[in-house]
């Protein structure tokens, strides 16, 4: 018998302790995983963007080609690595983005397309400053609402008060829309410029060089010097109104005296309303190291605190919540697998004895610790993909221990000792059970070499595969064996009438006097047999050729937000777009009648000045373009 133990699987199968050890430690593994992975929608992956923006503001869309997209299009085109570049040329703003080749440097890549911009002289100039940025992906968590001020501008300190406190509790990133962007603007009449004998642009010109802050030397020396700058700088149309325009001799003309001035927002911003109130929308998104559950809870906590305390009439409501669907996949994991381990124990305690099916049961939560430990290992994360393939492998899991636990206690039942019956069947399925795990893994692998953002998404299922099935192994072969042998010594012999006894009985029947038949009439008419095994094959292969079974390779699930963009000609007046949003609005509160249900629309969002969702468009602003 000694000379069992020479291998690992002797090891552990003659070792009285070691395999609850083992299962031990692989429980332990999967709690400090589960504690550390990360859990967001999709797993992590790099984009390899760079966008390249420039605004010339009233500029028309053939001039902003002739005059921008096109030259930047000629210089960039040379850049290393670039595997695609796509432009859009819109009213006052030209937008290109550039797509280089999966493992460029990122950082190379933008240090040479800010060179190539940096070098070209030729911008129109009254065009703004390039904007080169490299495209970060930030993932949604949730959205926020406020509502209920007659202008969003009495909105204006509030919203950013939440912005800094989010930002301060934790929340990666904010995105605030409904915020229209201000300025000063001021009017002198043409009959006062001539009064003063001032052109427009000598104003212009006057105003720029008060109005700025500028540095003003140095206090001191060494440790104990300090720098001195003067504020100049307006920021409000009463500093505006105190600026001098005009100075003859002793007396002085203030601007305000002269000019009407006033804050106002600026043209072509994106304004929200809700049932013909202003809003303000928070997008609030998690970095790649971020945890979305994680911002949840520090959104619900923010949210339970800062209800009580918000002034009279304004409301906050959250929607789009993304955090949800990853709870909802986490609970139908655990569904599963509660479900699946309840089925898993009836089916086998049919077949096989209660103890010998408890112990090929447990192999299903031990084997799932461990795969959490494997993904953690391998930088993976809990995500929407991964749970998917979490869900897929439950079924595969507790095979490799069915077939180890049957062949042990069949050994068992025929007189075999029960050390000699557990070890035995472990080395007798050990060849056969590898080899259909290899089939499996060879079928996955292949997923693995799909490039793209497709295939960094789609690595996280092969991946947990790949994973479940090293862990289902070591599970049956390492721990399995040694709690057979403690279950085959605690078996009793089983009464004649008992329930065991019967189902051994019904089972036997069905083998040999149904099961058994059709065997041997497949073999004696093999001819026959074959034939159907081909004609269901040319089944499948037409329904696939005929189109009656389409392909689709990355499925859209129903979403929970719907968008209809609208698009006008330029120049459109904006009150012709808020019409047809309103119409748009009043048509979708009657579908929602018609259909029966008062509360089927949680949020109806009208944003003027931009488009929504998918269609939206970094370069897509302006008073002609609207969304619900």
């Amino acid at each position: 018998m000694n000379g069992h133990k020479t291998d690992l699987l002797g090891i552990f199968a003659h070792h009285p302790v070691a395999a609850n050890l083992l299962m031990l430690i692989m429980l332990l593994c999967g709690a400090f995983a589960l504690d550390r992975l990360n859990v967001q929608f999709f797993p992590n992956f790099q984009l390899d963007f760079i966008t390249v923006r420039v605004v010339w503001t009233g500029a028309s869309s053939e001039d902003i080609e002739d005059g921008i997209t096109n030259p930047l299009e000629q210089r960039l085109k040379n850049v290393d690595n670039l595997k695609k570049m796509t432009s859009t040329s819109a009213l006052g703003i030209s937008s290109i983005t550039l797509e280089f080749n999966e493992g460029s440097n990122p950082l190379l890549a933008l240090d040479e397309t800010r060179r190539l911009v940096d070098e070209f002289r030729n911008l129109p100039k009254d065009a703004e400053k390039p904007q080169i940025a490299q495209v970060v992906r930030y993932e949604n968590v949730a959205r926020l609402l406020v509502t209920g001020a007659q202008d969003a501008d009495e909105l204006r300190d509030l919203v950013h008060g939440f912005e800094n406190e989010l930002l301060a509790r934790g929340i990666d990133k904010i995105d605030v829309s409904g915020l229209p962007e201000q300025e000063i603007a001021i009017e002198i009449d043409s009959a006062t410029l001539d009064q003063l004998r001032l052109s427009l642009d000598q104003v212009g010109d006057r105003i720029a060089a008060l109005s700025k802050d500028q540095p003003a030397g140095v206090v001191g020396e060494h440790d104990g010097s300090r720098e001195l700058r003067s504020l100049d700088q307006r920021r409000d149309a009463w500093d505006f109104a105190r600026l001098t325009a005009v100075t003859e001799g002793s007396s002085r003309i203030d601007l305000g005296s002269v000019a009407e001035i006033r804050r106002q927002a600026r043209d072509g911003q994106l304004t929200l309303s809700v049932d013909d109130q202003p809003a303000v929308e928070l997008t609030l998104r998690r970095a790649e190291s971020g945890d979305s559950l994680e911002s949840a809870r520090i959104l619900e906590q923010w949210l339970s605190e800062i209800r009580p305390t918000l002034p009279p009439g304004i409301q906050i409501e959250v929607f789009d919540a993304s955090w949800e669907l990853i709870k909802e996949r986490i609970m139908l994991l655990v569904k599963n697998g509660a479900g699946g381990l309840v089925l898993v124990i009836l089916i086998l305690y049919i077949f096989l004895t209660g103890r010998v099916s408890w112990w090929v049961a447990v192999g299903i939560p031990v084997s799932f610790m461990a795969t959490l430990f494997i993904v953690y290992l391998t930088g993976g994360s809990i995500n929407m993909i991964s749970l998917f393939a979490l869900i897929m492998a439950l079924g595969i899991i507790v095979d490799d221990a069915i077939v180890v636990g049957e062949d042990a206690l069949a050994h068992h039942k025929m007189g075999e000792d029960p050390l000699l019956a557990a070890e035995g069947g472990a080395r007798r399925m050990l060849a056969p059970v590898i080899a259909s795990s290899l089939t499996t893994i060879a079928a996955f692998l292949p997923l693995m070499l799909v490039g793209g953002i497709i295939g960094n998404i789609l690595f996280a299922i092969p991946l947990v595969i790949v994973s479940v099935i090293v862990a289902s192994l070591i599970e049956s072969f390492l721990v399995l064996p040694g709690h057979l042998r403690h279950s085959f010594l605690h078996t009793h012999k089983v009464r004649a009438q008992s329930i065991r006894a019967r189902l051994d009985r019904g089972f036997e029947h069905f083998r040999e006097h149904l099961f058994r038949p059709l065997i041997t009439l497949a073999i004696e008419y093999r001819a026959a047999t074959i034939s159907l095994a081909v004609a269901l094959l040319m089944l499948a292969l037409g329904l696939l050729a005929g189109g009656r079974l389409s392909f689709v390779f990355f499925p859209a699930p129903e979403a929970q937000v719907i968008h209809a963009n609208a698009t006008f000609v330029a120049g459109t007046a904006s009150s012709t777009v808020d019409d047809f949003l309103r119409h748009l609005e009043k048509t979708l509160r009657q579908t929602e009648q018609e259909l029966g249900d008062e509360k089927l629309i949680n949020v109806a969002l009208i944003r003027h000045g931009g488009k929504s969702g998918d269609d939206a468009s970094g370069a897509a602003t302006g008073d002609h373009l609207g969304s619900v």
